[in-house]
């Protein structure tokens, strides 16, 4: 009975675990991306964009495929998908993918910081960091889960092809978001 009962503690929280990691976040696959406004505080020193600038990055980007990653962590793990995103711009200039990186926070000055902490450990070249207008939980128009710390938002043509979002940032598989990537370059 001891056995049977330890059993299932696990199974649920196996279960709990994964449902967590399934959390809904931002605009499903098949909605088109509006615009939103973003002050760039970090990275890609050569996208003719000054840090400090207003601007829509998702606008900036049009039509091409790109990658929306919109975080309230800077750990280790997000400064690894940022990097490994750096590397498949890289990879795939010739396909002119984009990528960039919205950090939330409750206030500015902190998710600022947090910013310019993950543009430092991602050490990515390519790949901007911004500071989304509604700071707090991103843009209005996107959906975002306050529950999920981080949210990737895929697109090509306006539209999402690829949605994944977390609630810790420790959950992310770096190489299940990368090989999504297939999805906006086909």
């Amino acid at each position: 009975m001891k056995y049977l009962l330890m059993a299932v503690m696990m199974v649920a929280a196996l279960v709990g675990n994964a449902q967590a990691e399934e959390v809904k976040s931002g605009l499903q696959v098949g909605k088109s991306i509006g615009p939103f406004y973003v002050t760039k505080t970090a990275g890609a020193k050569e996208d003719g964009v000054k840090v400090g600038a207003n601007l829509c990055y998702r606008c900036k980007n049009g039509s091409r495929p790109q990658v929306m990653v919109f975080t309230r962590s800077a750990d280790e793990k997000v400064a690894e998908l940022v990097q490994n995103l750096d590397a498949q711009l890289k990879k795939n200039s010739s396909k002119q993918l984009r990528a960039f990186v919205n950090v939330m926070g409750e206030e500015r000055v902190d998710a600022e910081a947090a910013a310019k902490t993950l543009a430092q450990n991602s050490k990515a070249s390519n790949v901007p960091f911004v500071i989304p207008n509604e700071v707090e939980n991103g843009p209005d128009n996107y959906g975002l889960n306050s529950d999920a710390e981080i949210t990737i938002i895929m697109a090509d043509g306006g539209r999402v092809k690829a949605n994944v979002a977390y609630t810790k940032a420790d959950d992310i598989d770096v190489e299940a978001v990368v090989a999504s990537l297939t999805k906006i370059l086909e």
